[in-house]
């Protein structure tokens, strides 16, 4: 059984969701700040792989990537020494959103949307 841990990157914090190769299911996990407390959350749970929502914008999608991310991507693989999969993440925190039901409730957010990124994944493996 493989663990994996589904990553929402944003600008302000990482949304996390949990996820394994027997259930193939995602659940939301928790939020961090930054590649740091992310790096101890890897180490903490023992995953096995990544998966990453790549940020890509709606129109463009081949060179508009932002270069904070592409930073961020860069320090996890070198940090990590995990395989990251990549999945595109346009319209996981509307995604996201339309679950929590309420706007006004952002508590959740970022985790729902790394769960919906790691379960895409996950339905991919399944088939």
């Amino acid at each position: 059984m493989l663990k994996y841990l589904g990553i929402d990157w944003g600008e302000k914090r990482i949304g996390l969701a949990s996820g394994d190769s027997e259930t193939c299911l995602a659940l939301p996990f928790k939020t961090v700040a930054n590649l740091t407390d992310l790096l101890r959350v890897i180490d903490e749970e023992d995953v096995d792989e990544l998966v990453l929502g790549v940020p890509f914008k709606m129109s463009r999608p081949e060179d508009s990537l932002n270069s904070d991310f592409s930073y961020f991507y860069e320090q996890l693989a070198s940090k990590s020494h995990l395989l990251i999969h990549q999945m595109d993440e346009r319209l996981s925190s509307l995604g996201a959103d339309a679950l929590i039901g309420n706007k006004k409730t952002k508590a959740g957010r970022d985790e729902i949307a790394a769960a919906l990124i790691l379960q895409t994944y996950l339905d991919r493996l399944a088939r």
